[in-house]
């Protein structure tokens, strides 16, 4: 069953808008990774300041894979296969620089405030029957 990996992304409470608009100049860059089956940049909407970048993998070895090749390390403003020596996905309360690197909207300063990423695998399953 899919792996879930969410890069919760504290922000400043004015800078939301612009962490959407560096995550929408880089749509589709996961897209081609083998094993990857979705991603969604889920919006705060109760007054916090944690945005959440939610994808699922077939596999955690597909999302090990993903972290250490050079698409990634370009998405996120780090040479190839640092990702996780760095602590670009992988650390947690970690400084946010992919999301202001040269992968998120070019040589910007970082959004995030600080990131920590969660791991989950899917327990139960509800789908709308057909009709």
């Amino acid at each position: 069953m899919s792996v879930i990996k969410i890069n919760a992304i504290t922000v400043p409470a004015d800078s939301g808008d612009e962490l959407a608009r560096r995550f929408a100049a880089r749509a589709g860059a996961v897209d081609n990774a083998p094993g990857f089956e979705g991603f969604e940049l889920l919006q705060p909407t109760d007054g916090r300041n944690v945005w959440l970048v939610l994808t699922r993998w077939a596999d955690e070895e597909s999302f090990d894979a993903w972290t250490k090749s050079r698409a990634f390390g370009q998405g996120h403003g780090q040479e190839q296969g640092r990702g996780q020596e760095q602590g670009g996905a992988q650390g947690e309360g970690n400084r946010e620089e992919g999301h202001g690197g040269e992968g998120h909207g070019g040589a910007r300063k970082p959004i995030g405030l600080g990131a920590e990423l969660w791991s989950y695998q899917v327990a139960d399953l509800s789908a709308p029957r057909p009709e």
